[in-house]
């Protein structure tokens, strides 16, 4: 199968960049200390509203991720506080690319994120506004993004397992919360024989909203390695999201 184009990793030229703290808690962590990939997830979430709520815009749309890159070359752990730093880093008609870099205490991951604008009455895509652009064009300096779907549907004869999303993971959109989403590729990384992983890249496409309950995991019939591809499915087999492993080491 061939692997899809990955969501491209840009550095900041001009205009606004938004900085806070992070600190993972003891339940952010794997055994070995490690912040989780969920844990990452969330912080990307996080800083990305603190951004728009500090640019006076929180009211202006509802955001809802479509894909999420995740480059860990080393990982943030437990004990340290980490420097969060999120730029816009492309816009589209009603999406906009957004690009996090997780930095201190020895941790280097960068993320790159595309971010779907909504109505915050009806939840439909809607251009961006005059007062978005003004505040996050200069950063995003002419680059044009697209939200078209790039990763593969399963094969129709691809093994299957079941993963259960619980009810405290739906969050205020009554929906399971993109951070979750991680969880099935965590549970792999930490079945893995051996010390764990030092780095990884990995993206997640998302599809279609997700409820609790029982999910088909449906994998490429690849042990996780770099290349290996995974799906997350209804029972009746709607796809929610796909996860692509760029980078295992």
């Amino acid at each position: 199968m061939a692997l899809p184009e990955r969501s491209e990793m840009v550095a900041p030229v001009a205009g606004r960049v938004f900085e806070r703290t992070a600190r993972p808690g003891f339940a952010d962590c794997a055994p070995t200390g490690r912040a989780r990939l969920d844990c990452i997830a969330r912080w990307l979430q996080d800083v990305a509203y603190a951004d728009v709520a500090d640019a006076g815009l929180a009211q202006s749309a509802v955001w809802v991720v479509r894909r999420t890159r995740i480059h860990v070359r080393r990982w943030p752990r437990f004990g340290e506080e980490f420097e969060l730093a999120t730029f816009c880093s492309g816009l589209g008609r009603m999406w906009a690319q957004r690009r996090t870099t997780v930095s201190g205490g020895g941790a280097a991951v960068e993320t790159v994120a595309l971010w779907v604008h909504l109505d915050p009455r009806t939840w439909r895509p809607v251009p961006l506004s005059e007062a978005e652009q003004e505040v996050y064009g200069t950063a995003a300096a002419g680059r044009r993004v697209t939200a078209r779907l790039r990763h593969p549907s399963p094969p129709a004869d691809a093994p299957r397992a079941t993963w259960t999303f619980r009810a405290t993971e739906l969050d205020i959109a009554a929906h399971v919360n993109n951070a979750a989403y991680w969880q099935p590729l965590e549970h792999e990384l930490l079945a893995l024989p051996g010390p764990e992983p030092e780095a990884i890249d990995a993206e997640i496409e998302f599809r279609t909203p997700a409820q609790a309950g029982d999910m088909l995991l449906i994998a490429d019939g690849q042990p996780l390695r770099a290349g290996a591809m995974r799906w997350i499915a209804s029972a009746p087999g709607e796809v929610h999201a796909s996860i692509q492993v760029g980078d295992l080491r």
